[in-house]
Parts: structure tokens; C-alpha cells; sequence
């Protein structure tokens, strides 16, 4: 994810034609050269300008005040990835940040969805058939070979490691399982393409 955010010193206007890479919720109405330049290099880079995409009062936009407090622009800036931009929730300035200069605190929400390992899904081993606990006499051989192998690891050294201790634990329970509930079977699907489909 590609994220530019910083003082490019560039208003931007509500011009119709530099839509989508702006919104339509500017502070200013025209655009200046600085503007321009921003929003050439969005559209160069495939970057949207989130910072004008968010509804708020006025008083949310301005990013600059110049000294006497009578002129207010919004020349602060967020970019983002086209592609990812609807992971940067909400952008508004904070008039009350104490900073001693003349930039207001701009703050940006960002939530980011995390790929899942594709390599780890595939390593499914299948789950155990749990109903089979219902029955009393897997239950009782469970409980005897969870007893037995947990006996088994009382002799371990006290300075194992906490991770290494909680790996055996974790297989000596997953083996048990295994060896007396044994794994709960797929529905097998019939196939959709049969000979009659070859006709």
C-alpha cells in the first residue's frame, strides 16, 4: 500500500474535470499551480487525494492559518492507492493540537485488510470426528490416552522452553484425537459432469 501524506503547499478546487482522483469536498473553489501539479502526479501514479473525499465543516478542512488568523487554506494532503482507498476511513484536521506552528494536525483513519497466508490454509489437516465423545467407551479411551501421553512429559526437563513445552503439548493432544476419535469424514459431492453431459 502506497501512502503520501505531507504539506505540498496545493489547493485544490472543485473543478469537475480532475474527478475521480479528487472529491468533491474541497474547501477551495478554484485550483492553484501547486494543485495542479498534485493532482497530475495522483493521476500519473494511480493515487486518489482522500483528503477532500470526506464531508465536514470548514473548520475540519483548514489545514493552514496564516498569521493574523484571517486567511485559511487546506494545503495538507493524504494520498493513497486507487485500488486502496477505501481502506483510509476518514481524514479531518484538529484546530486545538498544541504545536507551535502555523499547520494544523491532520489525522487520517486507516484500516488494513491483511492477506491470509495461502500456504497455511492449505495445510488442513481435517478435524476430528467430536461426536464420537458422546459415545462412553471412545470417551473413556481418550481420556486414557490423553492420561498416558501427558504422564509421559512429567519426566521432561523443568528449563524447557515455553514454546517447545506448549508444541508437545499440542501434538500429544492432537495424536490422542486422532487415535481415538480419528477425523470426521467429507460429504462427498457427486460430480456435476457426468457421460450424459458429453451427448
Amino acid at each position: 500500500m502506497k501512502i503520501l501524506l505531507g504539506d505540498f503547499n496545493a489547493k485544490v478546487g472543485r473543478e469537475n474535470i480532475f474527478n475521480p482522483t479528487i472529491g468533491n469536498e474541497s474547501l477551495h473553489q478554484d485550483i492553484n499551480d501547486n494543485g495542479v501539479r498534485l493532482v497530475n502526479f495522483a493521476k500519473s501514479k494511480n493515487l486518489v487525494v482522500k483528503s477532500m473525499m470526506f464531508p465536514y465543516r470548514n473548520i475540519h478542512k483548514y489545514t493552514w492559518a496564516s498569521p493574523d488568523g484571517n486567511t485559511h487554506n487546506q494545503i495538507d494532503h493524504v494520498l493513497i492507492d486507487r485500488r486502496r482507498q477505501s481502506s483510509i476511513l476518514d481524514v479531518r484536521s484538529f484546530r486545538r493540537a498544541d504545536f507551535d506552528i502555523d499547520h494544523y494536525l491532520v489525522v487520517a483513519k486507516l484500516k488494513e485488510r491483511l492477506a491470509v497466508n495461502k500456504k497455511a490454509a492449505q495445510k488442513f489437516e481435517g478435524r476430528f470426528n467430536l461426536r464420537k465423545l458422546n459415545e462412553m467407551e471412545v470417551k473413556e479411551k481418550y481420556q486414557i490416552e490423553i492420561t498416558n501421553r501427558f504422564a509421559a512429559l512429567e519426566n521432561l526437563d523443568v528449563d524447557e522452553d515455553v514454546n517447545s513445552a506448549w508444541e508437545n503439548s499440542k501434538e500429544n493432544i492432537k495424536a490422542s484425537a486422532k487415535d481415538s476419535l480419528g477425523l470426521h469424514e467429507l460429504k462427498q459431492h457427486k460430480p456435476w459432469f457426468v457421460t450424459v453431459c458429453m451427448n
